[in-house]
């Protein structure tokens, strides 16, 4: 059974949780993957480890971490696939894989065009 884990970084804000949250319910609306859980890099819970550990209890055996960062940098390119690769060793028969951030998706150049064509400024 395949699962997703939302990884997000986590903030103190309220908003930036039920942000999360949002997405989440939507993405388990709209998904074929059976499972569907997130978790945070840091800050607040659920944290990545226990994220992984849910999906696991969940009957997991392929999780994809799918990385709810806009770019590369420290978390995404060594904390994250750290966290990744301690899990795999603690959950052998899981296959842990890790999304590549936001930004570096095809259609990130078509997202901002939306967001330049709905912003109030006008030329």
């Amino acid at each position: 059974m395949k699962a997703a884990l939302v990884v997000s970084h986590g903030s103190r804000s309220k908003k930036t949780r039920q942000e999360v949250l949002r997405l989440v319910k939507k993405l388990r609306r709209q998904s074929s993957f059976p499972i569907i859980e997130y978790a945070f890099l840091e800050i607040e819970p659920p944290d990545i480890p226990t994220g992984i550990e849910m999906c696991a209890r969940k009957g997991a055996k392929e999780i994809l971490l799918l990385l709810n960062f806009l770019n590369s940098g420290r978390h995404v390119d060594i904390d994250i696939p750290k966290i990744a690769q301690e899990a795999r060793k603690k959950y052998r028969g899981i296959r842990i894989h890790i999304s590549q951030p936001v930004g570096q998706h095809p259609k990130i150049c078509e997202l901002f065009l939306d967001l330049l064509d709905r912003s109030k400024i006008h030329l």
